[in-house]
């Protein structure tokens, strides 16, 4: 790659930690990334609870499991390199019942065949030293677990891809793509700009960006909104550090958890539920094509015929805070209607089949002069700066 330009679509963690790879192995490549938000980490990189996640609970052998591992302590060392808020404070997972407790042993030889180190399981005695106010009967102690501050990784990424002599154009909304002298073209509304190899990172948009360049895709970004309360101030000390529900492996969603942000105060959530907007971020913004989009593909449907109790309880949550509330009783009893206040939402861009299975792996497209990344779920932000590394190796594969 080097002295080779090349193009990348999307200043989210993905796009950025990938242009910063690039670069780091190929420092003499002409690289020029395109944003068309006017300032980067915009969606999903700066939507989400800032969580440092270690791969407690991805399938052994995933790429996921394999690049959280190797990414969280990578986001660690850049976090400390660059003097960026973090810190690690380990979180539970809680098993709500005696009859959840298995379930925990389950998650803990997960957690050690993918690489954690210190893990423990707790009764309930020493749970509540951790966590005084956690209910339940037992929990799973993570160590390596930790908070940070995305919107601030992204920027300094964003800052030493300049200083590398990166181009890093912002409100730049690619609108064509097309092939020219074996390279491509991107027309944005900030111009034209030509790469010899494209690296599309585009989040809520991978799927869309991928048929500019002429892929033909069975898959389809369905967007899952996830909304957030937060405790307020004076009832944050119901929550120390991160308290999260035991996985039902039979769904594919985590359920709602306590985190504490790198930033200040305690964080409640996230539900989810079809967002009517890949960048609708309140419950009542729509963007009909985005919906019909949604509406009329079968693997939704599919989806919702896979899991009809999930989604009925989900989009419950959505418009009922006392809904809302008894799933976070599980995990804190203690927790009232009045120590809850608004909190913001995200958009999690969830790739789908047609048959309604999510495709539960991070996935990239590599073409002779493309590569397409067209899922990146949790822990993609934490596992950003390995994902760049993965890209780089693919380009050089």
């Amino acid at each position: 790659m080097d002295g080779r330009k090349v193009l990348v679509v999307g200043g989210g963690l993905v796009g950025l930690a990938a242009a910063y790879r690039l670069l780091e192995k190929w420092p003499g490549a002409k690289l020029t990334l395109l944003e068309k938000e006017p300032s980067v980490g915009q969606h999903q990189s700066g939507h989400n609870s800032g969580v440092l996640h270690c791969g407690l609970n991805y399938k052994p052998g995933s790429s996921r499991a394999r690049l959280a591992v190797t990414g969280v302590r990578q986001m660690i060392a850049f976090c400390q390199r660059h003097s960026i808020q973090h810190e690690i404070c380990g979180k539970l997972v809680v098993a709500p019942a005696e009859d959840d407790v298995p379930r925990l042993r389950f998650l803990l030889d997960r957690g050690t065949q993918n690489g954690l180190r210190g893990l423990r399981l707790l009764g309930r005695e020493e749970m509540r030293e951790i966590e005084p106010h956690c209910g339940g009967a037992g929990a799973l102690r993570v160590p390596e677990e930790g908070i940070t501050d995305y919107p601030a990784v992204s920027a300094k990424l964003a800052a030493l891809l300049g200083s590398a002599g990166a181009r890093v154009v912002t409100g730049a909304e690619v609108r064509t793509l097309r092939q020219a002298g074996g390279g491509w073209v991107a027309e944005t509304t900030a111009g034209a700009f030509g790469g010899d190899f494209l690296i599309a990172c585009a989040g809520l948009h991978s799927d869309r960006l991928a048929s500019l360049a002429g892929e033909k895709l069975d898959i389809r970004i369905v967007p899952f909104r996830g909304d957030y309360y937060k405790l307020k101030p004076a009832s944050q000390h119901l929550v120390r550090n991160l308290i999260y529900p035991l996985p039902d492996p039979k769904f594919p969603f985590l359920g709602v958890h306590f985190t504490r942000l790198a930033r200040g105060g305690i964080e409640a959530g996230p539900n989810a539920s079809l967002a009517f907007a890949r960048e609708g971020y309140s419950k009542t913004e729509v963007n009909w094509r985005d919906l019909a989009g949604s509406l009329s593909f079968p693997g939704l449907w599919n989806f919702v015929r896979r899991h009809p109790g999930m989604c009925r309880d989900e989009m419950g949550r959505t418009f009922s805070k006392g809904l809302f509330l008894a799933a976070l009783r599980r995990l804190v009893p203690a927790v009232t209607a009045d120590d809850l206040e608004a909190g913001g939402a995200g958009i999690r861009a969830q790739a789908m089949h047609p048959d309604g299975a999510l495709v539960d792996d991070f996935l990239f497209v590599r073409r002779a002069n493309a590569l397409h990344v067209l899922n990146a779920p949790s822990p993609a932000a934490t596992a950003s700066l390995a994902i760049g590394s993965e890209i780089a190796s693919l380009l050089e594969s």
